[in-house]
């Protein structure tokens, strides 16, 4: 099976989440692995215990064993791309002429502001959201406007509109920073949604750039939909990478690509900051996203599993945390405001429990009393920090 299609029923490789064990992962020297004390379940930042699907470690053994260690150069990484775009979501829009390699998503997304936005002009963001977003948009000199999500986790529009409304005054030039799928809900925006968010845009003379990282990460019998794909966005700009999906965060590489109308502000990209990726990064995520659908799909049935998982696990030991299931991301957001602790339950689960999860109040204004837990581990591991979790309220 190549990576245009998933089938769930006979995934073609082992469960990526299961062939690792504690004391394997506790050896690697990442982020994740090295912030904490070894008492400590790390549940946290957007790495995944898997090793490496094996068409990518091939592809950067061979660059390694050739010395193809060099700048970065071609278009492999964004044909790559569409070819999945078009097996995966059934989009044939993604012209390899009209993208740029960048170092990453959030380098990307400060080059995307750079080019339809100056210092002061306003920047809009759907709360709870990536907390890099505030700080990248704010180092940037662009302050920051919240939109927050309504209670079910998705776009309030009159909100979105209101906040438009607000930042629009002839003399700014306002961007909407979309998260799709959004982090850290998991919530898959829908094409209809997507398409009102553009309708919105242009009729207030607001710039959309999107952060797609997570787009090839999707529940079962969910689809996702690239923003550039619907009516009105022929102005966005978006970004995408393999990272998330395959693990490749430590390879630095990303796509940023423009709609029809926005090809004149992509051409303005710095050329020297191509020169940024990784080009070993580069042929990672080009191996990834066009030999590594077997794995893929494994990866997704085991987070199907893990996501059930997890709601059995709440309902048995943590009945009054609530979890709306996720239709995206490897990421878990829970609703820890009626345990009735004081203070941030992130750290009650830390300090007392020993697990590591990422604070909901770093993530903006709706964030407070919840933790987003970060589900690509083994159900293992998922079981043993709901546990502790539990244990700490005692």
């Amino acid at each position: 099976m190549d990576s245009g299609s998933r089938d769930t029923s006979a995934p073609g490789t082992a469960n990526p989440l299961s062939r690792l064990s504690l004391e394997q992962l506790r050896r690697r020297t990442s982020m994740k692995w090295r912030t904490y004390p070894d008492d400590v379940l790390p549940l946290w930042v957007a790495e995944m215990d898997t090793p490496l699907a094996e068409p990518v470690a091939r592809a950067i053994v061979d660059a390694v064993a050739l010395g193809d260690t060099g700048y970065p150069a071609g278009t492999d990484y964004a044909e790559a791309l569409a070819g999945f775009a078009s097996g995966r979501w059934g989009w044939d829009g993604l012209a390899v002429k009209r993208t740029a390699i960048v170092p990453d998503v959030m380098l990307g997304i400060v080059e995307m502001l750079k080019l339809v936005s100056g210092p002061g002009d306003p920047v809009i963001v759907n709360s709870p959201v990536y907390p890099p977003f505030y700080q990248f948009i704010q180092n940037l000199g662009r302050p920051v406007v919240e939109a927050p999500l309504g209670p079910d986790g998705r776009i309030d529009f009159e909100v979105l509109e209101a906040a438009f409304g607000r930042v629009t005054d002839g003399r700014k030039r306002p961007v909407h920073l979309l998260c799709s799928p959004h982090n850290p809900t998991g919530t898959l925006h829908t094409a209809e949604e997507l398409a009102e968010v553009a309708r919105l845009a242009r009729s207030y003379g607001v710039r959309v750039v999107a952060d797609e990282i997570h787009a090839p990460i999707v529940a079962s019998g969910a689809t996702f939909v690239p923003y550039l794909s619907v009516p009105g966005a022929e102005d966005g700009l978006s970004l995408m990478s393999a990272s998330k999906a395959w693990n490749l965060a430590g390879l630095k590489a990303a796509l940023a690509v423009a709609g029809p109308d926005a090809a004149a502000d992509l051409a303005r990209l710095p050329e020297e900051v191509g020169h940024g990726p990784s080009h070993v990064g580069v042929i990672a995520h080009t191996a990834a996203l066009r030999h590594g659908g077997d794995w893929l799909d494994a990866l997704l049935a085991g987070l199907d599993d893990n996501r059930r998982l997890l709601a059995d696990l709440l309902a048995a030991h943590l009945p009054a945390v609530r979890c709306a299931p996720a239709q995206a991301t490897y990421l878990a957001w829970l609703d820890c405001r009626s345990l009735g602790a004081d203070g941030d339950p992130a750290t009650l689960f830390l300090d007392r429990g020993r697990v590591a999860l990422n604070s909901g109040a770093d993530f903006g204004t709706g964030g407070a009393g919840f933790v987003r837990m970060n589900l690509a581990t083994s159900p293992e591991l998922i079981t043993e920090a709901v546990h502790r979790m539990a244990a700490a309220l005692d």
